[in-house]
């Protein structure tokens, strides 16, 4: 139990870790206060522009998949009596988008959690994570709504782990209902983003 403890704290600091904010301090602003005040890469990219905002996303992205990986192979050395190496996967994926969406350092108003979501499910199911890169990409290029194009593949995502789990591509329930988790998460980040689409305000990306 005590690895799992570690794997989970593990977990969610890495997932803590605000790497917008940290773009916005070598701009010298506070990413917070600015756009639409969320930490995240979409809001990086619309203030600071790609060439800050595609590095967010990339390390946003590695914080889950790392936290993944780190995790499986911690259990796979120390072989724990509980849980097998992919449980241990499972939960510090959950960990690291709570991490992200709820980091200590800024008390507990961090990110929406789609990049460290994308890249801790990469690392448990690629081909699922894959699968919805391309809902993603689909649902932004006719919506040009990033919020859309993030909520919509997030709640797709379970179903297509749950076809591939019954077509035994992948094993396990347990990584059906943590999609759901981390799929409720991502979804409940973006309850602004929501409010803003009811009223006509949500900002979309425009095709130049």
């Amino acid at each position: 139990m005590l690895t799992l403890a570690g794997v989970l704290l593990g977990s969610y600091l890495l997932g803590s870790i605000p790497f917008g904010c940290v773009a916005g301090k070598i701009r010298g602003i506070d990413i917070r206060k600015t756009g639409s005040g969320n930490i995240g890469a979409t809001n990086v990219v619309r203030v600071l522009g790609k060439r800050y905002g595609y590095p967010v996303f990339v390390l946003d992205f590695l914080k889950g998949f790392g936290a993944v990986k780190i995790s499986m192979s911690i259990a796979t050395d120390a072989r724990p009596e509980w849980g097998s190496p992919e449980i241990f996967g499972i939960l510090a994926a959950v960990a690291s988008v709570i991490g992200h969406s709820f980091p200590l350092w800024l008390k507990f108003r961090g990110g929406k959690g789609v990049a460290t979501a994308a890249g801790a499910l990469f690392g448990l199911v690629p081909l699922a994570t894959l699968i919805a890169v391309i809902i993603w990409i689909s649902v932004f290029w006719f919506t040009r709504y990033v919020s859309v194009a993030s909520m919509v593949t997030v709640a797709t995502l379970p179903l297509v782990i749950l076809i591939m789990t019954r077509l035994n591509q992948i094993h396990g329930n347990v990584l059906f209902y943590s999609s759901l988790g981390i799929a409720a998460v991502v979804i409940w980040r973006h309850h602004s983003n929501l409010s803003r689409l009811m009223h006509g305000s949500e900002p979309r990306f425009t095709r130049k």
